[in-house]
């Protein structure tokens, strides 16, 4: 992870905010009420007025560079957002809230909360099929959750195994992108539409034996499946290498870093780990490039956790 601390944007406030606006507005202010662009957008200015504060002249309404992103309603500094999604986007196993809340000077829980922000940031939008004619996807399952013998006696199953974790699917393109999915369990019926809609037909399949993938497999242009349970793992272009490669990397962050993650918020750590793999140093993208790409991501996004204002007056 390279974080050069000298950067302004990690020591100005105003540096900070002119970086998010220069990626959030590229050709100016936009007003997040109406859609106004600069032209009809005025800077406010005045002893009494925070930097950053923008009025619509269309329907006069105040905003800044927040509002409408993730970051809406946060009273974190420009200066600390910057330093958290350069982290967030850096670290290739992650990055703890513990370590968060201790390096940004916030607390647990705003650095908790601000981590699954930026997650919700990393969500990606594209959702075309991967893969294509003469391209090869890798399709595989794993289960996160602890060993049954580091439980406590009270949690134990009676069966190892799987019992107790929660399954995921990862479909990675050799030389590509990964997209992985929290699955309630692992049958045909649960990974046949994902494969279907998320993988091109015209692609190669490449799995384990496992029956379930027999009859998916006649979906696309070709599918070869090694024999785990046999000692198999590689056979000439046949294998699943490189999306074991990347449960290598998720797994050692989420029991290295995180410990622990729970069911509810299992698919933003995995949003997160998708993000970094699909936007590796490998394909040309560097941390200060992947950051941004993040920050890009936070626009018209929001994560509430509690009912907004408006919507609890609505409600009511």
């Amino acid at each position: 992870m390279t974080f050069d601390l000298t950067d302004p944007i990690f020591t100005d406030e105003d540096k900070a905010r002119e970086h998010f606006e220069a990626l959030h507005w590229p050709h100016g202010p936009v007003c997040p009420h109406c859609g106004a662009t600069s032209e009809h957008v005025t800077l406010m200015a005045g002893k009494t007025t925070r930097p950053g504060l923008y009025q619509c002249n269309a329907c006069r309404e105040p905003f800044t560079v927040k509002m409408g992103t993730v970051m809406e309603s946060s009273h974190i500094s420009y200066r600390k957002w910057a330093i958290g999604f350069h982290i967030m986007a850096a670290s290739k196993k992650g990055m703890a809230a513990h370590q968060l809340h201790r390096m940004l000077g916030v607390t647990y829980k705003t650095a908790w909360f601000m981590a699954h922000r930026i997650r919700e940031a990393m969500r990606p939008v594209d959702d075309t099929p991967i893969g294509g004619e003469g391209k090869t996807v890798e399709a595989d399952e794993t289960y996160i959750g602890g060993k049954e013998g580091n439980k406590h006696a009270s949690k134990r199953t009676a069966r190892g195994g799987a019992v107790g974790k929660e399954a995921v699917l990862s479909l990675v393109e050799r030389g590509g992108k990964v997209r992985s999915y929290h699955l309630p369990e692992v049958t045909a019926a649960t990974l046949k539409p994902i494969l279907v809609a998320q993988v091109n037909h015209a692609s190669f399949l490449m799995t384990d034996e496992a029956r379930r993938y027999i009859e998916i497999g006649m979906q696309f242009a070709g599918h070869e499946a090694v024999a785990h349970s046999m000692g198999e793992y590689v056979r000439g272009e046949a294998h699943t290498n490189t999306v074991e490669n990347y449960y290598s990397i998720l797994k050692r962050g989420i029991h290295g870093c995180y410990f622990h993650v729970s069911q509810q918020h299992l698919k933003r750590y995995l949003t997160e780990f998708d993000f970094r793999y699909n936007e590796r140093i490998a394909l040309g993208v560097s941390d200060q490039q992947r950051a941004a790409k993040a920050i890009k991501g936070a626009v018209g996004r929001r994560l509430t956790y509690r009912q907004p204002r408006e919507a609890q007056q609505a409600t009511a």
